[in-house]
C-alpha cells in the first residue's frame, strides 16, 4: 500500500533541497502559488477549444514544475540542474509575439469572462501575477539569484492574456469592454 502523507508537515514546516523552513516562509509561498498557477493553467488547457492552446501550456507547465524546483533549494545551494534559461523565456516571447499577429486587440479595456476558455486562462494571468510579486521580492532580497524567474512570470503573464483572447476569438466572440461608452 502506498501512503500519500508523511507527517512530516504537522508542525508546520517544510523541506527545502537543503533544509527546512516554516510553511508561511516567502520561498514555500511563492512556489506554491506557482503550483496554483499551475493547476489552473492545467484547468485552462483541459476546457481549451484550440490545440494550439492546449500545446502552449504543456510547455509552460512543464516550464512552472522546472521553477519550482529551482525555488525549492535552499539559497546557500548551489545547483545547475534545475533552472529557468533563456530558451524558456525566448520560447514564451516568441509564442506571444505569433498569437498578437493573429489576435488583433481592442483599443479599450476589456472585461474577462467572454469564454470559459478565455476566463479560466484571465484567472490562471492573475495568479501568476500574484507568483511573479512574491518572487520579485524574494529577488529583491537575493533569496533567488537568477533573474530569469521573474522576467519568465512577466512575460508568462502577457501569454496568458493574448491566449485567453485567442480562446475568445476561436469561439467568434468579441471581447467585452470595460467601459460603457
Amino acid at each position: 500500500m502506498t501512503t500519500f502523507y508523511t507527517r512530516k508537515g504537522d508542525q508546520g514546516y517544510t523541506d527545502l533541497l537543503g533544509g527546512r523552513v516554516a510553511k508561511y516562509d516567502a520561498r514555500p509561498e511563492a512556489f506554491g502559488t506557482i503550483d496554483e498557477a499551475t493547476a489552473q493553467i492545467g484547468y485552462a488547457r483541459a476546457i481549451s477549444s484550440s490545440e494550439r492552446t492546449a500545446a502552449i501550456l504543456v510547455d509552460v507547465q512543464r516550464d512552472l514544475y522546472l521553477m519550482m524546483a529551482e525555488l525549492a533549494f535552499a539559497t546557500d545551494m548551489q545547483q545547475d540542474r534545475y533552472h529557468i534559461a533563456q530558451e524558456q523565456l525566448d520560447r514564451i516571447e516568441a509564442e506571444t509575439d505569433r498569437l498578437s499577429e493573429d489576435v488583433p486587440l481592442p483599443p479599450h479595456f476589456i472585461l474577462p469572462g467572454d469564454t470559459v476558455p478565455g476566463a479560466a486562462l484571465d484567472v490562471a494571468r492573475t495568479v501568476v501575477r500574484r507568483a511573479e510579486r512574491l518572487v520579485v521580492k524574494l529577488f529583491h532580497e537575493e533569496e533567488v539569484s537568477n533573474e530569469l524567474v521573474p522576467a519568465y512570470l512577466n512575460r508568462l503573464s502577457s501569454l496568458l492574456f493574448i491566449l485567453g483572447r485567442f480562446e475568445d476569438q476561436q469561439a467568434g466572440i468579441t471581447p467585452t469592454r470595460a467601459k460603457q461608452d
